[in-house]
């Protein structure tokens, strides 16, 4: 019983210092960061506009973020942002990918979105219909086949985690030793210090036709 006691003496410390952390606000969200199955949603823009921020920082080439919805695992609630909704958010220790792509790959990565009814992305336009797609556009323009395009997702989904197939026969790959939910930290925080809140909209870039 004495050793359990010195046990958690010496860790009560550090415990409360982790709770202290978890509960640190770095900023603030204007609307709640909810999930759905559908084609779009709040949760998922956040998320993905943070995967494309630092792609883009880390390689200016990057056009494009991908994610699921499976990997997004938790909501965070209209109002205060702590450290702790981020790790609720994203609990996994995925790191950033950067993947070089074709043009005939991001039109395999539309399909594979269309057939799941839309999945968390950005820097794209995508309209679905009966699980095809009707169109397909990255910073509004139409995707060359023969053409080459920089994706900034995770390495979980780099290396065929959730089903993932079309990601198999990359032109290159390089991953980073930052982990997916410190850069969701960097973000909120980054808006925070400009005095900006979190104010993520359904903005119609993956929707499902009539």
């Amino acid at each position: 019983m004495a050793s359990d006691t010195a046990i958690v003496n010496y860790y009560s410390p550090f415990k409360k210092q982790l709770e202290e952390e978890m509960d640190r606000v770095i900023g603030v969200t204007d609307v709640s960061l909810t999930k759905n199955r559908g084609a779009e949603s709040l949760a998922g823009n956040f998320f993905v506009d943070a995967l494309l921020w630092k792609g883009k920082q880390l390689d200016p080439e990057v056009s494009v973020s991908f994610a699921t919805k499976g990997g997004i695992r938790a909501e965070i609630s209209k109002g205060d942002i702590t450290v702790g909704n981020i790790f609720e958010m994203m609990p996994f220790e995925n790191a950033i990918t950067i993947l070089t792509v074709t043009g005939a790959d991001l039109q395999r990565w539309a399909d594979y979105m269309a057939s799941m009814d839309g999945q968390p992305a950005g820097g794209i336009n995508l309209v679905i219909q009966n699980q095809k797609v009707i169109s397909f556009q990255v910073n509004g323009k139409p995707v060359n086949p023969q053409g080459t395009y920089k994706m900034v997702t995770y390495d979980y989904l780099a290396n065929g985690g959730d089903y993932i197939t079309f990601l198999d026969s990359v032109l290159a790959r390089k991953d980073y030793p930052q982990r997916v939910r410190e850069t969701l930290i960097e973000y909120v925080s980054l808006l925070t210090n400009q005095g900006k809140h979190i104010q993520t909209k359904l903005d119609g870039r993956i929707r499902t036709a009539n």
